[in-house]
């Protein structure tokens, strides 16, 4: 089965954009919204266009990581970061609203996905289909603890 090219999906918050932002923009708490990413350590100073980070990631008792990159940092409005193993980019964007603020999250292919990332997916992780069901399954976990801690804010 081939790669999604994208998949995606969005929470409103009754918070806003800013205190949103203090909470998706804080990479080294990753690991408290996202059921695959366990922990994610930020490489350098404060989180910025450019900032590296090392990804502990894992899926029931595997664990693996990644390396990746920020390439897209818009305060408030949009930070993206590039996993260098896969080639793939996880995306959260923020819209003002009425009542506070739309976030989507999105995992996207621009490039594809790198072949020995796919062997993997089919012989370690239960395969393309499954595992992306997984990855959407966790981004609307992830946007739902993400919901939770700006609001409590």
């Amino acid at each position: 089965m081939p790669n999604q090219q994208l998949i995606h999906r969005s929470v409103e918050i009754d918070a806003s954009p800013s205190a949103v932002w203090a909470v998706v923009s804080d990479l080294r708490r990753m690991g408290e919204w996202s059921p695959q990413c366990r922990r994610m350590f930020v490489r350098g100073g404060p989180v910025g266009l450019g900032t590296r980070t090392l990804n502990l990631n894992g899926q029931g008792r595997l664990r693996w990581p990644t390396n990746a990159k920020v390439v897209a940092f818009e305060p408030e409005r949009r930070l993206a970061f590039r996993i260098l193993e896969n080639r793939t980019v996880w995306t959260f964007e923020l819209e003002p609203t009425a009542t506070g603020t739309r976030v989507t999250e999105s995992r996207s292919t621009p490039k594809g996905v790198s072949g020995l990332s796919n062997v993997l997916t089919q012989k370690v992780l239960g395969g393309t289909r499954d595992f992306e069901a997984g990855l959407d399954k966790g981004i609307a976990q992830t946007l739902e603890r993400i919901k939770l801690e700006a609001e409590r804010a």
